[in-house]
């Protein structure tokens, strides 16, 4: 089976023969690249396979895993494409490498985050945690998409103070509609704009070693 995305991937060093690893899956924004995403999290690179997947679309100096519209209207055909891709990216780099089918985390920014929702929701118990930076669900998706349970789901949502792109409303929204629906949801306002700054990365950091810590128990 051949990846359907290009992809940078970080092994921990001194990984166990037979051991089965978490994994984060690093979804990137409109124009950046996987580069950005799996800097966020390199201290954690030991202790987890981090995959940072690139957009198969160019945008600007960077990818996208979709077109836009407009800012909160992606292009349909494209968005429903690029879920169902993702989500044979996930399957190709389960089966490839050693990850803990029960130990699998998503983390995204801006289009990133739209897209690790979305999946959340559509993959259901095969997806242990997200990390949605500035983003929203589409209401297609929540209207249209085979939805799972997402009962079990531990959910850090980050949103910007000032963010001109998907304001307070937005994060407020993904708030409720997680809460009601997923096993626990961490919600973090930060003064910032559409952006991802250095206590919200030091947040995330701190949040999946959290998560690892619960591992062990």
């Amino acid at each position: 089976m051949k990846s359907l995305y290009s992809y940078q991937i970080h092994l921990p060093e001194k990984m166990i023969e037979g051991k089965k690893y978490p994994v984060i899956f690093a979804f990137h924004g409109i124009g950046y690249d996987e580069g950005y995403m799996l800097d966020l999290v390199s201290e954690l690179k030991e202790d987890y396979i981090i995959i940072g997947v690139q957009g198969d679309l160019t945008y600007e100096n960077g990818y996208a895993y979709y077109y836009l519209k407009g800012y909160g209207n992606p292009e349909r055909d494209l968005f429903d494409s690029s879920v169902e891709k993702l989500k044979s990216f996930i399957d190709y780099a389960s089966n490839q490498y050693p990850i803990a089918s029960d130990k699998k985390y998503l983390i995204g920014f801006s289009q990133g985050a739209i897209l690790s929702m979305t999946l959340a929701l559509v993959l259901g118990d095969s997806i242990k945690g997200i990390v949605p930076m500035h983003g929203y669900i589409p209401d297609f998706v929540k209207q249209e998409y085979p939805l799972k349970s997402v009962d079990h789901l531990h959910v850090f949502l980050c949103q910007g103070a000032s963010d001109p792109i998907f304001g307070l409303n937005v994060g407020r929204e993904n708030y409720d509609y997680l809460s009601e629906n997923a096993g626990s949801v961490k919600y973090t306002i930060y003064p910032a704009a559409h952006e991802i700054t250095e206590n919200n990365k030091n947040d995330v950091v701190t949040w999946l070693r959290q998560e690892l810590h619960q591992m062990e128990f």
